[in-house]
């Protein structure tokens, strides 16, 4: 049976162990909300160029409604183009330094034909 030193000296090295780990769980976290942000951009980049390209088949200004379709804090991060119905959406996703942002940059595009009688 071990004794009270050995039961402390044991208890000691654990929470030695859990503080030595403890940057490597935090950084786990951190990337783990990194990837969830970015898959969130996507979602949101995804339904903004289809709503873009559906406006763009009912005759209505594709950038203008993909740029509505986004969340206020997405605006800014995005840039939109539309060229002969295809409308394209790229998003820069929320991230502690800009050119983390810029490398997991995501994009989307949709594509609608116009409505008949429509000139582009």
């Amino acid at each position: 049976m071990p004794t009270a030193a050995e039961r402390s000296q044991a208890s000691g090295q654990a929470s030695v162990e859990l503080l030595a780990a403890l940057p490597a769980l935090v950084l786990a976290a951190v990337l783990a909300l990194q990837l969830l942000l970015v898959g969130y951009s996507l979602t949101i980049a995804d339904g903004a160029a289809e709503a873009g390209a559906l406006a763009g088949a009912a005759g209505h200004d594709a950038r203008d409604a993909a740029r509505a379709a986004l969340p206020a804090w997405a605006r800014g991060r995005s840039r939109v183009s539309e060229a002969g119905g295809r409308v394209r959406v790229e998003l820069s996703p929320p991230a502690p330094l800009d050119a983390v942002a810029d490398a997991l940059t995501v994009s989307s595009q949709a594509w609608s034909r116009p409505p008949r009688g429509a000139a582009r």
